[in-house]
């Protein structure tokens, strides 16, 4: 291969360059055992060894407390979508919770979480075509509710919670598939964490869920054995098989994030990159950005050209100079940049001067 693209995809996306080379360094000898990661026992020393030091890792990069446990789980976070009513939502008899529906994803956690109770969505941001976070008061949420469910950055459409709602004695869960550890924020907030791992993380195939102590034991009886939190959490995310390269490659991640100068630092070069994007689509009408400012992701940039005719040209030039998978997800149409951490400034960089070159030949 001559050259690496810079990935824009929004996911499975890309992995730092250093990550995909030790993982190529190792994958016929993991560290002189004579085996690959792939083919050696889930419960064996070696593997058990990953498992204990990714814990470290991201109790370390997450700022985790010492109430919380960290699980890994099948499924990605779609399949969290089913685990977190079932586990939750029998903390109260009256069987609610509330979604706050700020995406296409949010929506489908809400419709999954409504076979299990009674689902509020009065706060909903469809109307304006989800541009922006729903406004949201707590103190409307039914006191009976077992939790609060926020999707806290939106991949389609380019949004993001900018600060996390205060929701008092009621937990707040979070799908951060497409932000976690790219900022900082107080685990203590949330009663539950999940995202899945082709985002920021690793690859595609397994999932994470951090969730306060006190909410692993409300399971309802028909929960299945592998969604159930506290069976996962006795067994160390050992109760079967799980992707264990998929885990390798998420300890690999961390220590390279690690290594970076850690969240607050790759939060500071995330602030950089998206600004160096917006930048361009502020500058004139040629490019449109489709979230509302003060709303707007620091992980998915999305914009549309004012003359839609011209997408075709726009992106088939930008992938013949390297600028890979920067179509817009189909319910917004247009370009859609996924910077995520591993994406380096010289990625938007190139974006950024490319866009400008392209308005100057067709503006």
């Amino acid at each position: 291969m001559s050259k690496r693209v810079y990935n824009f995809g929004a996911g499975p996306a890309m992995l730092p360059g250093p990550v995909m080379e030790k993982a190529k360094d190792e994958f016929l000898d993991y560290r002189g055992i004579g085996a690959s990661v792939i083919e050696i026992s889930h419960r064996s020393g070696d593997f058990m060894e990953i498992v204990e030091a990714t814990d470290a890792l991201l109790t370390e990069l997450a700022g985790i407390p010492e109430n919380y446990r960290i699980l890994y789980v099948h499924g990605g976070a779609q399949m969290q979508f089913s685990a977190i009513p079932l586990n939750l939502i029998g903390r109260n008899p009256a069987r609610k919770a509330a979604y706050v529906v700020s995406g296409n994803f949010a929506g489908l956690a809400a419709k999954e979480a409504a076979r299990y109770g009674a689902i509020d969505t009065s706060h909903n941001s469809g109307a304006s075509d989800f541009d922006r976070i729903p406004d949201f008061d707590p103190a409307a949420v039914d006191a009976d509710s077992s939790y609060i469910h926020i999707t806290s950055n939106n991949t389609i459409y380019g949004t993001r919670w900018g600060a996390f709602p205060d929701c008092g004695g009621i937990p707040l869960v979070a799908d951060m598939t497409s932000e976690l550890l790219s900022r900082r924020f107080e685990m203590d907030r949330f009663g539950v964490v999940f995202a899945s791992l082709q985002k920021n993380l690793g690859p595609s195939g397994l999932a994470v869920v951090i969730i306060r102590e006190d909410l692993l034991d409300h399971a309802l009886p028909e929960t299945p054995g592998l969604l159930n939190y506290r069976a996962c959490a006795d067994k160390h995310s050992l109760a079967n098989t799980i992707n264990t390269f998929a885990l390798y490659m998420m300890r690999l991640v961390l220590e390279w994030l690690r290594d970076e100068g850690g969240v607050g630092a790759i939060e500071a070069r995330n602030a950089d990159k998206s600004a160096l994007l917006y930048d361009v689509i502020d500058r004139g009408d040629f490019y449109r950005g489709t979230a509302h400012p003060p709303h707007r992701s620091h992980m998915n940039v999305t914009f549309t050209l004012a003359d839609n005719d011209l997408l075709g040209a726009f992106l088939r030039e930008a992938g013949d100079n390297g600028l890979y998978a920067l179509k817009g997800h189909r319910n917004v149409g247009g370009a859609r940049a996924s910077i995520y951490n591993a994406m380096p400034v010289a990625g938007c960089r190139a974006l950024a001067e490319f866009m400008l070159h392209f308005e100057r030949s067709r503006g």
